[in-house]
C-alpha cells in the first residue's frame, strides 16, 4: 500500500481528499440505484402478471444474486485490488435498471433481478474494501459516512422514483436514473484510490479465511442487520396491525428509524475517532437494545416510533464498524475479510424478513421485537473485536 500513498502525496491530508469524495460517490450511486428499484416493483409485478407470493420469490432471486457474487468479488479484489473491481462492477450495474424495465417475461425478469442483486452486492464488497484503503491512507474513520451516503442515495432514489414514474413513465425514469448514476461514476472514476495487490498474497486470492476472526465479525454484522431488516420490513405493519396506527402514522416508524440512522452515520466517524471502535459499538448496541424494547413494549404507536428512532441511532454505526474491522484483520486482504462479513450480514437481511413474517403470524410482532435484543446482546459480548476497526485510523484507541 505504501506505493500508492507515495504516488498520491495529498491523500492523507485534509477532511475530504479526492479519494474520499470518489468512494462516497460510489456509495451514493449504489444506494441510488437500489432506491430507484423500490418504486418500480408494483409496475414490474403487474407487467409480468405475477402474484405477491411469486414477487416474493423473485425478490429472493435478487438476494441470491448478491450472496452468489459477493464472495467472487472478494476473491477478485485480492487479485486485482478494490479500485478495479469497484469500477468494473459499477459499469456492469449501470444498464440493469433499464433491463428490468423492458424485461418481457418472468424468465428474463428473473435473470435481470439476479444480475441486479449480484452486481449491487459485488460492488458493495468492493467499495467497502476501497473505503478501508482510504481510511488507512487518511489515518481516520470514514466508513460510517460512506454508509450514510448509501442511505442518502437510497432516500433520493426512492423519494424521486414515484414522482418521476408518474411524470415521464417507467422507461423515462429508468433512463434518467441510469444517466445520473453514470454521472456519479464518471466524476468518481479519476479520483479513486488504487490498491494493487501484493505479489506474495496472490496465492491466497480464492481461499476462504481459516481464522475465526472474520467469521465472528460476520456474525456481529448478521446479528446487527437482522433487527435492521425487521424494522425496515415489518415496522409499519406492526404499527398498523398491533398498535392501531393510521396509514400516515405507521409510515413514521420507518421514517424515524431512517432519519436517526442517516444522521448518526454522518456523525459516526467523528464519534469513532474520538472514543474508538469498541466504546462506540457498545454504546450503539445499548441504544439499539433499549430502542427495540421500547418499540416492543410501547402502549402507544407514538412511543413505539420513538423506540424505532432510538433503534436507528444504535444500529446506524454497528455495521460500518464491523466492516472496518473486517478490512483490518491481521494477515488477511481487506477484500476477503469484507466479503465474508458482507455476505453473512446481508444474508440476515435476506432470510430474516420472511422468517420474521412467518413467526409473527403465530406470536405477533411485539413478541418478535422483544426477542431481537437477544441477538444484540451477542454483539455486545463480542464487542472487543471492534478494536480492529481502529486500525483504519491509526490504532490509537
Amino acid at each position: 500500500m505504501d506505493n500508492q500513498l507515495h504516488a498520491m502525496p495529498g491523500v492523507q491530508r485534509g477532511f475530504m481528499p479526492k479519494s474520499r469524495v470518489a468512494v462516497s460517490l460510489l456509495f451514493l450511486m449504489n444506494g441510488f440505484l437500489v432506491g430507484c428499484w423500490a418504486p418500480k416493483i408494483p409496475e414490474f409485478a403487474e407487467r409480468l402478471g405475477i402474484s405477491k407470493f411469486e414477487l416474493g420469490l423473485m425478490i429472493l432471486v435478487f438476494g441470491v444474486g448478491s450472496l452468489t457474487m459477493m464472495p467472487i468479488a472478494g476473491a477478485k479484489i485480492a487479485k486485482h485490488g478494490s479500485r478495479v473491481v469497484s469500477l468494473a462492477t459499477a459499469i456492469c450495474l449501470l444498464p440493469i435498471l433499464l433491463a428490468l424495465t423492458v424485461a418481457p417475461n418472468v424468465i428474463t425478469g428473473s435473470i435481470a433481478l439476479f444480475l441486479f442483486g449480484g452486481f449491487v452486492g459485488a460492488m458493495d464488497v468492493a467499495m467497502n474494501a476501497n473505503a478501508v484503503v482510504v481510511e488507512k491512507s487518511m489515518r481516520r474513520a470514514i466508513m460510517s459516512s460512506c454508509h450514510a451516503f448509501w442511505s442518502l442515495g437510497g432516500l433520493i432514489g426512492s423519494g424521486l422514483g414515484g414522482l418521476l414514474i408518474s411524470k415521464i413513465g417507467v422507461l423515462g425514469h429508468a433512463g434518467l436514473a441510469t444517466v445520473l448514476a453514470a454521472a456519479f461514476l464518471a466524476v468518481a472514476w479519476p479520483m479513486m484510490l488504487s490498491d494493487p495487490p501484493h505479489p506474495d498474497e496472490k496465492k491466497e486470492k480464492t481461499r476462504l479465511p481459516m481464522v475465526p476472526l472474520p467469521w465472528l465479525l460476520g456474525l456481529m454484522a448478521l446479528f446487527s442487520m437482522v433487527p435492521e431488516g425487521a424494522v425496515l420490513d415489518w415496522g409499519a405493519l406492526y404499527l398498523r396491525q398491533e398498535m392501531g396506527a393510521s396509514v400516515a402514522l405507521s409510515g413514521f416508524g420507518f421514517a424515524a428509524f431512517s432519519l436517526t440512522m442517516a444522521i448518526m452515520r454522518f456523525a459516526g466517524d467523528m464519534v469513532r475517532d474520538r472514543f474508538g471502535g469498541v466504546m462506540t459499538l457498545r454504546v450503539c448496541t445499548l441504544f439499539a437494545i433499549v430502542g427495540m424494547l421500547i418499540a416492543a413494549l410501547a402502549p402507544t404507536a407514538e412511543l413505539a416510533i420513538v423506540g424505532f428512532a432510538f433503534c436507528g441511532i444504535g444500529i446506524s454505526n454497528m455495521v460500518p464498524i464491523a466492516f472496518s474491522a473486517a478490512g483490518n484483520v491481521p494477515g488477511l486482504r481487506p477484500g476477503i475479510g469484507i466479503s465474508v462479513v458482507t455476505t453473512m450480514g446481508y444474508s440476515g437481511m435476506l432470510v430474516a424478513p420472511s422468517a420474521i413474517g412467518f413467526v409473527a403470524e403465530h406470536i405477533g410482532f411485539s413478541t418478535v421485537f422483544m426477542a431481537l435484543p437477544a441477538l444484540l446482546v451477542v454483539v455486545l459480548i463480542f464487542s472487543r473485536l471492534a478494536r480492529y476497526a481502529d486500525g483504519a485510523s491509526g490504532g490509537g484507541h
